[in-house]
């Protein structure tokens, strides 16, 4: 049942007493909520979804909010998920949410946009000022942004754990954060002048990940009409030693690490370990413990065999990824490092990927570090994009983001294009207008992308009279919205290595390049 409104957002001022910048509460399903008005927005910071995810509920799915008495300010951030080395505002305690609506009232019911943020599920926060959602906001939309559980608190798996699951599954636990603060906004969203109706999440890297996963969840079936993914997908098989773009791996491979990790942790069980303060806990990067899993319930399969079985949620989606996301992660000095690490990840592919992908010369060059990015973000965009487009009967709009400062021809950045994450900031309309190395194709096009990404929240569709038309994706017309101080339509880049990596993805689907890989 959906609580509205307690009174209307500023008519009641006169007769409520409130200053101006105290609009009237909000009633929410376990209270009523307090927010701060700024200018033409009510904003609410640090609105409670779930319950603390602490002691006993450390590794349990999110539960209930206790109900409050009286009025709950939400004028300031609550905590981030604990992660790193414990400093700065972290703290176990973090299912919270927070709201930027421009409705006068009620009844409005805007389209709603829910954040979900990146850092590869191991760090990240809603209080960062690049996701500040005033901007979004003002072009009509209300903005929500989710706090989830990361690193092994949120993705931890366990024998034990399992066998205190009732659907005999661990980990995924900040998938279900998600999940859970996607159901907080079913409930509760119309009561801030938003529409259920109209729900509409997008993410970057992890964020653009879980939107992936989201939409291949039967727990999150119903939940929002449209996704967008900015550097994201989730298409590639399992593999016990996991590599970008095969990072998933099954329930009992993870369960395994997490008897590894318990070792290490020294606790003799899992009633020890909940005991220990989250700063003694042993890290989980890099463990198997710290990222999502192929569980069987809130992840059934691998994603890509599901589409292929057309067994996903069905919605508008908006994807794409950035030019340059290898120049981010491609750690290779050299060239013959370079071939090394493809032949260890690719084995019998190696030749055909590295003809596809090639290094200039003696460097490891754009070219060369494309196959990271693609195999990290373009082939999980392209993949998930056809195979919507041949199994789905939602509409699929596909972008390839190129902002980038141009270099000396001599220099070593020549060929840097756009880095991972970058495109954050132009899509919040949060870039720094006294930053020196942005002109005014960086702000032209940050308005444009916004304008599209509001528009895809209100109708399903980037299409608008302010902005160049935006052909939907299909199989018989494979085009890409190509995002470089203005917008223009053109192929799908790399479409031909693409193809050479997919075959590699097909084969690893298969009783031998499951068994080859290691």
């Amino acid at each position: 049942m959906r609580i509205r409104i307690a009174a209307l957002f500023f008519a009641a001022l006169a007769s409520s007493g409130l200053s101006a910048n105290q609009p009237s509460p909000v009633m929410t399903e376990a209270g009523l909520v307090q927010g701060l008005a700024e200018n033409d927005l009510v904003i609410y910071k640090g609105i409670p979804f779930a319950a603390p995810p602490v002691g006993e509920l450390r590794w349990k799915a999110p539960q209930p909010v206790t109900p409050w008495q009286g009025v709950r300010s939400t004028t300031d951030f609550a905590p981030d998920p604990y992660q790193g080395d414990g400093q700065g505002n972290v703290s176990e305690d973090c299912l919270y949410l927070n709201v930027w609506t421009p409705a006068q009232n009620s009844d409005e019911k805007l389209p709603v946009l829910v954040w979900i943020y990146g850092g590869g599920f191991s760090f990240g926060s809603t209080s960062t000022p690049v996701h500040n959602g005033e901007h979004l906001a003002r072009k009509g939309v209300v903005l929500v942004s989710i706090n989830y559980r990361v690193g092994t608190l949120g993705f931890l798996a366990h024998p034990e754990l399992s066998d205190e699951s009732p659907h005999g599954v661990s980990g995924n636990y900040g998938l279900k954060d998600q999940i859970a603060g996607l159901k907080w906004v079913q409930e509760n969203i119309a009561a801030f002048g938003g529409d259920p109706e109209k729900v509409t999440i997008f993410g970057e890297s992890a964020g653009g990940i879980s939107v992936s996963m989201l939409c291949a969840s039967p727990e999150a079936k119903g939940l929002f009409r449209g996704a967008i993914s900015q550097s994201g997908g989730s298409f590639g098989p399992t593999r016990p030693t996991t590599y970008p773009g095969e990072n998933m791996r099954t329930l009992a491979m993870a369960e395994q690490s997490g008897v590894e990790y318990l070792k290490n942790a020294g606790a003799d069980s899992l009633a020890k370990l909940r005991e220990l303060s989250p700063d003694k806990l042993p890290g989980g990067w890099g463990t198997g413990t710290a990222w999502p899993i192929v569980d069987g319930f809130v992840i059934p399969d691998v994603q890509h065999v599901m589409y292929e079985n057309g067994n996903y949620n069905d919605v508008d989606i908006l994807v794409g990824y950035n030019s340059d996301e290898g120049l981010s992660f491609s750690r290779e000095k050299t060239v013959e490092e370079w071939k090394t690490n493809v032949e260890t990840r690719y084995g019998p592919f190696a030749e055909e990927l590295m003809a596809a992908y090639p290094p200039v010369g003696d460097r490891v060059s754009k070219t060369a570090r494309d196959l990271m990015r693609d195999a990290a973000f373009g082939w999980q965009t392209w993949a998930w994009a056809t195979l919507q487009a041949k199994t789905g009967d939602s509409k699929v709009f596909y972008y390839y983001f190129d902002q980038h400062a141009d270099h000396p021809a001599d220099s070593e950045a020549a060929d840097h294009g756009m880095p991972h994450g970058v495109d954050v900031p132009y899509v919040f309309q949060t870039l720094d207008p006294n930053d020196k190395n942005l002109d005014e194709g960086d702000f032209n096009i940050s308005d444009t992308v916004s304008t599209y990404w509001t528009n895809f929240a209100k109708r399903g569709d980037p299409n608008g009279p302010s902005v160049p038309e935006w052909p939907e994706y299909t199989l018989e017309n494979r085009k890409v919205m190509y995002f470089n101080d203005t917008a223009s339509v053109t192929e799908v880049p790399s479409a031909c290595a693409l193809e050479v990596l997919d075959d590699y993805f097909e084969w690893r689907r298969t009783p031998e390049g499951k068994a080859w890989a290691k």
